[in-house]
């Protein structure tokens, strides 16, 4: 691994463990185990590199989303690509936290712009089948702001003062949305 990708990894645990409010260029150096002027050397500041690993951070979550299985049925992989995202969030709740927060602040980020238009593919294959009961971009709305919400319980858990959330809770907000962008699939006549 070379310089650079050591310490984007190092800048990613950073953010993993402590979150961005713990980022700091000291924290960083003393994962990557080197000295502040190799950090501005291949970054140019803190900041540049809290920017490379917010980006390299989406891209893992998109290549995440790329790689899951796609079913046959677009509802199925509606469904696991809303569990996948969770299970980012739950595996990462502090850089997921921090992720959004970039996204919050207006930043432009091509990897979660193509994760949410591949969100918008799916929906469409379900408008295909003619299985959508609410417009494709109303239906995406309500699936990542769904999403959003299941994986927030994740990020919020110290701060209710919990462990992670029920999964009973969890499934609750994915099925409910989901029962609200789908029409019920309809039996076939018997032959």
């Amino acid at each position: 691994m070379n310089m650079r990708d050591t310490l984007l990894a190092a800048a990613l645990e950073v953010l993993e463990e402590g979150g961005e409010a713990k980022f700091s260029t000291r924290a960083v150096c003393a994962v990557a185990k080197v000295t502040a002027p190799t950090l501005y050397h291949h970054y140019g500041s803190a900041d540049g590199l809290l920017s490379a690993a917010m980006a390299e951070a989406f891209a893992q979550f998109l290549r995440s989303k790329q790689a899951a299985v796609q079913a046959d049925d677009p509802e199925t992989t509606l469904r696991e690509g809303w569990d996948d995202y969770v299970r980012f969030a739950a595996a990462r709740p502090r850089l997921y936290a921090a992720m959004i927060g970039r996204v919050l602040e207006g930043a432009r980020i091509p990897a979660a712009e193509q994760a949410f238009a591949l969100l918008i593919r799916h929906i469409r294959a379900v408008a295909d089948e003619g299985r959508l009961a609410l417009p494709p971009e109303a239906a995406a709305d309500l699936l990542w702001s769904s999403v959003n919400a299941a994986s927030l319980l994740y990020v919020t858990a110290r701060l209710r003062d919990a462990g992670p959330p029920d999964p009973a809770v969890v499934a609750s907000i994915r099925e409910h949305a989901l029962q609200a962008v789908f029409l019920p699939k309809t039996k076939e006549a018997p032959q």
